[in-house]
């Protein structure tokens, strides 16, 4: 990701802040947003900030499980009920934050305020939509930190419940906007619904993998413990397997069920009318990049970095680039993803299972 350029954003107006932040909060989404159209743009926009504040909430290694929870409850209860309680918030966050937290994430964090104006702004059919994924990753989120551990999740199940609360419930939330935005999409939101929960978890599990070794070293493993008893690795011991035949073996497997939500993802894509082009080319260059960095995953099982399964820039062009020439061309799509997909394991069966969480009581 570039540098955050930081500027005085003391006279942006709030949404103009809001696309200077996705700058430098995410590269893929400051490319792709802007491909949306305008009736959705903000408000996507808007959802993805909400979701990386909770994000940002999870990801710090620093900050204890009883701290996080109360952090959680304080963002809910801001987005639910009472923007008026953002600074202390703020304050609160702010103030436990690690200091090796990018500079793009504090401002973001700083600006909570401005992020739930703009929420507050769409009418209330969207909010609705935003606050429901908000609640559902934070409760996912709170509910797995306080069992993470490098020994692993307890099985795929386990994996799959995770990367719905963080990227699947993402997936509903873009196609419950679509669908809000366009009748003829949401004549086919019984269709769209299930294959979008498939699409984020394509994306999250393609994160896990190559983000395996940062995480480790984190103290965390977002892996199955199943499918790697099932060629005697145990987790919390990955560094001593991460060069043998069985670990291989271990990662090819998800490797193919990762490859099979990505292949539910397209099919997810091509639902999409051909003449909204911008909703295709939001879902084809995602797509497209989870496939690159899975084919490199694939092509070095023996990794030990992310930096080693990175894409590079000119692969990112080439994507951007041939998807916005074929995207209202399905058959064209369909033989683009099959060429990237040639050297993945054999295609696997997905078995879904409920996203479910036994927690007691909600946050």
């Amino acid at each position: 990701m570039p540098k955050f350029a930081h500027i005085d954003s003391s006279g942006l107006s709030d949404l103009e802040y809001q696309n200077h932040i996705l700058q430098g909060v995410s590269r893929t989404f400051a490319l792709t947003i802007p491909e949306l159209p305008p009736a959705l743009r903000d408000v996507v926009g808007n959802g993805y900030l909400l979701c990386r504040i909770a994000d940002t909430i999870e990801d710090d290694a620093y900050i204890s499980i009883e701290a996080k929870t109360a952090l959680a409850k304080q963002f809910l209860y801001i987005c639910e009920h009472n923007s008026a309680e953002c600074d202390d918030f703020i304050h609160d966050f702010t103030s436990q934050l690690s200091t090796k937290t990018p500079e793009a994430e504090i401002d973001l964090i700083r600006n909570t305020q401005r992020v739930i104006c703009i929420m507050r702004s769409f009418p209330e059919q969207q909010q609705v939509i935003l606050r429901r994924c908000v609640r559902t990753m934070l409760e996912g989120m709170i509910y797995f930190q306080s069992r993470v551990s490098l020994a692993g999740l307890d099985d795929l199940g386990k994996m799959n419940s995770y990367c719905y609360h963080v990227a699947g419930v993402v997936g509903e939330m873009l196609t419950e906007l679509y669908c809000d935005y366009s009748a003829e999409i949401a004549s086919q939101r019984d269709t769209l619904l299930p294959l979008s929960v498939s699409f984020g978890q394509g994306l999250q599990m393609t994160n896990i993998l190559k983000d395996i070794w940062t995480d480790h070293q984190r103290g965390m493993c977002w892996l199955p413990q199943d499918i790697f008893k099932q060629h005697n690795i145990d987790l919390s011991e990955l560094p001593k397997h991460a060069k043998t035949k069985d670990f291989s073996l271990a990662m090819q497997t998800l490797i193919a069920i990762a490859a099979a939500h990505l292949h539910n993802a397209m099919d997810y894509t091509l639902q999409i009318p051909r003449q909204e082009q911008g909703l295709r080319l939001f879902s084809l260059w995602a797509i497209g990049m989870a496939q690159l960095s899975l084919r490199k995953i694939n092509n070095n099982l023996s990794f030990t970095s992310s930096e080693q399964v990175k894409i590079s820039r000119r692969s990112v062009k080439a994507t951007v680039v041939l998807t916005r020439l074929a995207s209202s061309h399905n058959n064209i799509l369909r033989f683009l993803f099959s060429l990237l997909n040639r050297s993945f394991p054999q295609k696997h069966q997905l078995q879904f299972s409920t996203h479910n969480l036994p927690v007691n009581k909600p946050l």
